[in-house]
């Protein structure tokens, strides 16, 4: 049995947890920024690596008590490395030193991508590569193969702006405020996308592109004008959402058809989203299985950067342990993009 720590700070959510042997987790500690950030509209990173310095100390503490055990149990320590903000992942990286040459324990960086793949794995304890997934988050979204534990081949991605930065600008100018992504959401299951349809977007090859579809709601808004009813935003909302989510299945579709892969994962911050939860499970019946993490493990948590850490560590593979406080890795080539 393996213990190992976990540390996410990359944007706005602060969260230490402890996993079992990459799958099992025994703690997972999360704290949102939500609050702190919401009268700017969106996240002020100086404002966040502060407050992720204020409050790993007791998150910590916390998840060892939630899991019941001491320092001297872990066997690994994982944190994430990047890609997310410079401050904060400073942040999370200097505590992870500090523990890791405080307690004499290998440490090594996760690319937080991996980590929400990883976060799959956590929800479907037998899930194992060779695997097909969609990362759709603020910041990215990506179709790409998994092969093997700690390797992932892109194969598709946003030339522009992500699922769920364009999520949050749609919510923004339908007046929905901070966080958007969820507020549109909800929105969304109240109007009809059919009353005020919105093109999709639609590119050769497994490219996404959502700029030309923020700036169709723009204008439709501008036309509407004065004239913009309650029932107009929520059907703006549901348009908005089906055009991106069948933008982004319509690429999966594709990209499983000319794989054949018996294993599809949908993950990252957007695959909470109620729409596209339930359009993927249409999509992928039938073809292969699907693995969705549960709402608390799609948004950036400790838990998924501790499994990926594990997964692709020489603990997985029971060849030894690196040195104690050593910033080591886990992987050749530990890319911040992918």
């Amino acid at each position: 049995m393996a213990l190992t720590l976990g540390i996410e700070t990359s944007c706005d959510e602060t969260s230490v947890a402890v996993v079992q042997d990459g799958r099992k987790v025994l703690s997972n500690v999360i704290h949102s920024q939500v609050d702190l950030h919401k009268d700017f509209g969106g996240v002020v990173p100086e404002l966040a690596a502060r407050d992720h310095l204020e409050r790993l100390p007791s998150l910590l503490d916390l998840a060892l008590d939630n899991a019941n055990i001491k320092p001297s149990d872990l066997d690994l320590i994982a944190v994430t490395r990047g890609p997310g903000l410079a401050g904060c992942l400073l942040v999370g990286v200097g505590v992870g030193e500090g523990l890791a040459a405080a307690w004499s324990k290998p440490l090594t960086g996760v690319n937080h991508l991996w980590g929400h793949t990883y976060a799959a794995m956590l929800a479907q304890p037998d899930l194992q590569p060779p695997l097909l997934g969609l990362v759709v988050s603020g910041a990215h979204s990506d179709l790409v193969r998994m092969p093997e534990h700690g390797r992932f081949e892109v194969i598709g991605r946003t030339r522009d702006d992500a699922a769920g930065e364009a999520f949050d600008k749609a919510a923004r100018m339908l007046g929905l405020g901070y966080p958007g992504g969820p507020a549109l959401d909800r929105l969304a299951r109240t109007g009809d996308p059919k009353r005020r349809p919105l093109p999709r977007p639609s590119l050769e090859g497994l490219e996404y592109s959502f700029s030309g579809l923020k700036t169709a709601l723009l204008y439709r808004l501008r036309d509407l004008g004065g004239s913009l009813t309650e029932q107009d935003r929520a059907d703006l909302a549901a348009a908005f959402e089906h055009s991106v989510v069948e933008s982004l299945l319509e690429k999966l579709d594709q990209a499983l058809t000319a794989s054949q892969s018996q294993e599809g994962v949908v993950c990252g911050g957007v695959a909470a989203n109620t729409l596209l939860r339930k359009r993927s499970e249409e999509v992928v019946a039938g073809r292969a299985r699907l693995t969705m993490p549960p709402l608390d493990l799609c948004t950036d948590n400790a838990a998924m950067i501790a499994a990926a850490g594990y997964s692709t560590s020489p603990l997985a593979g029971e060849v030894g342990r690196s040195p104690g406080g050593a910033f080591r890795p886990a992987v050749v080539d530990p890319s911040l993009s992918w």
